[in-house]
């Protein structure tokens, strides 16, 4: 079990820094909007699934999760 939440900090880690070029934002920018959305919460809980996935896949689905949250919040 210990190796599996490695993976998945590992992962979040290269997601939240893929994430801060993808938006040309600083780590703490993204960890505020990560946090604000819940976006670490989906990775990890989707790690399964969502670290099989490219990189550009991968942006553009958080791209989406946050849209989706920021709708569900007007």
């Amino acid at each position: 079990m210990v190796k599996k939440e490695l993976d998945i900090a590992y992962f979040i880690s290269f997601c939240i820094e893929q994430y801060k070029v993808h938006i040309s934002a600083n780590g703490n920018e993204v960890m505020d909007l990560f946090d604000k959305y819940r976006v670490t919460e989906y990775l990890s809980d989707n790690f399964e699934i969502l670290h099989t996935q490219s990189r550009q896949w991968l942006l553009e689905e958080i791209d989406d999760f946050i849209q989706q949250k920021k709708e569900e919040i007007v």
